[in-house]
């Protein structure tokens, strides 16, 4: 075995440091014999030393691999096995390296490389588990046609590509696109197929298929129209054809990712696929339809195009995000897929940029890179793309878009050839606004206002708090778009996009008979934070007026943080004119369901929690729980009499249909449902609840009655009906523990994890317990520190079986500096006492070390 001890003083990689490798790879030809023990990988690969190679070492990656044998042009050689790999003397001309290892699929508990998920066998390869398959250099830009050669007694045996044969006890699959290791696939086991076809708009038929395990066949048919019109938007916006004859998604029961776009075989978490009105959501299926997209788009945005390293990963990731959430906009609606996306970003990036994981969205070290698979990378990147839109405008972005297909198709990139393709296509120059990739941190852009003689004055001052290893920033262009109201609600200035390049900026507008109010940062034009002193008098009226969705919700969002750190600080009560605000907003039947249900939805805890700790006030949690119990009551109580006409205005009759039309009247039913559920005892969630012929109804009522501490007869009913759908329980699971009292969350976490359903070897069953711990706010950060023990308990025991999904998770600790000294001192042993476990991996050690190291 040639493996590296996960508890070796951590390596740290430089982006500095790069250098190409220094062997063309021309052709891949791997053969698997299957076993769950001791499978069998020959690798037939053919090399050819560079000219003008820099590095002209012979080194493949390889972890976990017990080495057969290995040939030169049929001749056996001895292979040196060093820390990470093996190295080998080769000849200066090319040759063909093979090499036959063994590996243990069944054992391989991390899901990376080659497993086994309830006897079937999966791969995951990004970003650097091929080689636990096999001896490679496995590096995004050495890229290579794959020949693959599967032998064994599976029904169904799955590779990328096309297939170029197949018999008893073998199939062999040859993808003609090259591609790097990170990219391969497998796939074997007893599957069957839900099929559906695509015509290309240059009249290409191509094959697909959702395979699942027998008995989820009724699942899929959502998951393939989703396909087909991922298929269809992204030719019909951006002009991208699929190029291959078939398409393949599996879904795997056991997988740390949502999916991944292996080309031509997706592997899908079968969470983000599966779904039927019976067990899924309205929120599950957007969020399949969204995540089958992504992983579509990324044939172009990842794998036509892929990155030169792994540094440069939110060039494929926020891209490609910034793509599928263009797609869901036009899908469903778009302001309220910009909301959602801005709650999400700030409860996930936003604390991030701001604590000790603070990193740009291309880093310039990493110890582990599975670590960087993050809110920034992805989310953030996301917004840069977008901002970049917004300052180049629909028609030069997308000519630049074409230009980059054009020039850079078959490459591995970086953000220089991205921004370049920009810079070429558009005349600008980008050498500013590149530093949105190069650092971290959130800006805070201070707003002020004067008005003279009919000339309105907005001042801008940006400025970045430090961040670990950035103490200081330089000004970054950020798109402010602005708007201006009259005092009659009039808008009397369209959106402009104004461009702020320096430290300290002011732009003015002429000829205004009075003075306006003003609409900043329309569409959420940047990931800023914006401060700017106003009254809850201008919030209302911007709640009331504005024209730009966004800001109307973000009014009324600001207005409900106030009200509620009024509540916290000083005990006041609920602000009337915000509950009247909102009382008309929500009874206006002109409204989008969807929009009015984000208005009803308020911040989160933790949420308040930042906004306390931002305005130097140390957050209690248990002070924050109590005024979110005492305004959710008090609204419940005005809205009282328009409760029942509301949530019969807002019911959906009829079949279920998973459209946006009756997903936003559910979510408006659902809110509404809460609150009258806090009225009348539970009297008709458990009437929905035992009528309800859809999940998304199903669960809405059993949430409602469980908040209320009324479903416990519907709770164990849940059980018994679902017990055997593994998806559906860890709905189940989540749902005890985010419904639980403060007092008792960690002691029905912990009970759960006694659970005979309970494993922590699933990732998903693991993060809907420890994942519902962390995100009850009071509850897990409840004084006692029971929470917080007990999280690091299961982070303990699950990072020498999973060390990617254990340092994921090791993330909510990322806030602990926002909170008293005695939780400061509880959390701090905790992790200190992660940190000191024996043989602890490298991806839970530079999590906890960077926690710590704030």
């Amino acid at each position: 075995m040639n493996d590296a001890a996960p508890n070796a003083a951590p390596q740290t990689f430089y982006l500095k440091d790069y250098k190409p490798f220094g062997y063309e790879v021309e052709s891949v030809k791997l053969t698997f014999q299957l076993s769950p023990n001791a499978t069998k990988v020959h690798s037939a690969i053919r090399f050819t030393p560079k000219a003008d190679a820099e590095d002209n070492r012979f080194f493949l990656h390889g972890e976990q691999l017990s080495l057969i044998s290995a040939k030169i042009d049929g001749t056996p050689v001895t292979a040196r096995l060093v820390d990470g790999g093996l190295e080998c003397d080769v000849p200066g001309r090319s040759f063909l390296w093979e090499a036959e290892v063994e590996i243990d699929p069944a054992a391989n508990t991390a899901l990376e490389g080659l497993y086994m998920s309830n006897g079937m066998y999966c791969t995951q390869c990004e970003a650097e588990g091929f080689r636990k398959i096999t001896y490679y250099p496995d590096r995004p830009d050495v890229m290579s046609t794959f020949t693959v050669r599967i032998e064994g007694d599976e029904p169904v045996m799955l590779s990328n590509g096309n297939p170029t044969g197949a018999g008893e006890g073998w199939a062999e699959w040859h993808d003609p696109w090259p591609k790097p290791a990170y990219l391969f696939a497998l796939v074997a086991g007893d599957l069957v197929n839900h099929p559906g076809s695509f015509t290309t708009k240059s009249g290409k038929d191509v094959e697909l298929n959702i395979w699942v395990r027998p008995g989820d066949e009724g699942k899929c048919a959502f998951g393939m129209e989703a396909l087909k019109k991922s298929m269809k938007w992204d030719e019909d916006v951006y002009g991208l054809e699929y190029d291959l004859d078939l398409f393949n998604i599996v879904a795997v029961d056991d997988f740390n990712m949502g999916a991944m776009e292996n080309k031509g075989l997706n592997i899908f978490n079968s969470s983000c696929v599966l779904a039927s009105p019976e067990t899924s959501t309205d929120a599950n299926f957007e969020r399949i339809e969204a995540i089958i997209a992504h992983e579509y788009f990324h044939n172009w945005t990842g794998n036509r195009i892929t990155c030169r390293d792994w540094f440069q990963l939110c060039l494929k990731e926020g891209l490609t995000v910034f793509r599928d959430a263009q797609f869901t906009a036009d899908m469903r609606s778009e302001p309220v897929k910009r909301i959602e996306d801005v709650i999400a970003l700030r409860a996930r990036q936003f604390p991030e940029d701001g604590g000790p994981l603070a990193h740009p969205p291309r880093p310039e070290e990493f110890q582990e890179i599975n670590n960087f698979y993050t809110a920034t990378v992805y989310e953030k990147g996301a917004e840069v793309i977008g901002m970049l839109k917004r300052l180049v405008g629909d028609d030069n972005y997308y000519k630049a878009l074409n230009l980059y297909f054009e020039r850079h198709d078959g490459q591995a990139c970086t953000i220089e050839d991205w921004l370049k393709v920009f810079e070429d296509a558009t005349g600008r120059d980008l050498s500013q606004f590149k530093l949105w990739y190069s650092q971290a941190g959130t800006p805070r852009v201070k707003v002020s206002e004067d008005y003279a003689d009919g000339t309105y004055t907005l001042t801008f001052e940006q400025s970045t708090p430090p961040t670990p290893g950035q103490p200081e920033k330089a000004p970054r262009v950020i798109p402010m778009a602005v708007g201006l109201l009259s005092p009659n609600g009039d808008e009397i200035r369209a959106t402009e996009v104004l461009e702020l390049t320096e430290a300290k900026q002011s732009f003015t507008f002429d000829g205004l008979a009075s003075k306006p109010v003003p609409s900043i940062l329309r569409e959420f034009s940047a990931p800023v934070i914006l401060e700017r002193e106003t009254t809850n008098a201008e919030r209302a009226f911007l709640l009331a007026h504005d024209t730009d969705p966004f800001n109307c919700w973000e009014a009324g969002n600001a207005l409900a943080k106030e009200t509620r750190v009024a509540m916290v600080l000083d005990g006041a009560a609920p602000d009337a004119a915000y509950l009247d605000a909102l009382e008309k907003l929500v009874r206006d039947d002109e409204q989008d369901p969807a929009f009015r249900a984000l208005v009803l939805s308020p911040p989160s805890q933790s949420d308040i929690a930042q906004t306390l700790h931002e305005r130097g006030h140390t957050p209690d949690p248990q002070k924050i729980y109590d005024a979110a119990e005492t305004f959710t009551q008090t609204l419940a109580q005005q809205l009282e009499t328009s409760l029942p006409r509301l949530y019969a205005a807002t019911t959906v009759e009829g079949p279920y249909v998973p459209d946006a039309d009756g997903a936003g009247k559910r979510a408006l039913n659902s809110r509404i449902l809460s609150l009258l559920t806090r009225l009348d005892g539970g009297e008709q969630a458990a009437r929905q609840y035992a009528s309800a012929d859809n999940m998304t109804q199903q669960y809405a009522a059993l949430a409602a009655l469980m908040k209320a501490e009324k479903g416990e007869a519907q709770s164990k009913a849940f059980f018994e009906q679902w017990q055997d759908d593994r998806l559906v329980m860890d709905k189940w699971f989540a749902l005890q523990i985010a419904c639980a009292a403060p007092e008792t969350t960690a002691a029905t976490a912990k009970e759960l994890t006694q659970h005979p359903l309970f494993s922590m070897k699933n990732p998903n069953r693991f993060r809907a317990v420890m994942g519902a711990l962390a995100g009850n706010h009071a509850g897990f950060h409840h004084a006692s520190g029971a929470g917080y023990q007990l999280l690091a308990e299961n982070l303990i025991a699950l990072d020498s079986v999973n060390p990617q999904t254990t340092a994921r998770m090791c993330a909510a600790f990322q806030t602990w500096k926002r909170y008293d000294s005695k939780r400061q001192a509880q959390i701090q042993a905790e992790l200190e006492r992660i940190l000191a476990t024996s043989g602890l991996s490298r991806d839970t050690h530079e999590m906890v070390s960077r926690m710590l190291s704030a």
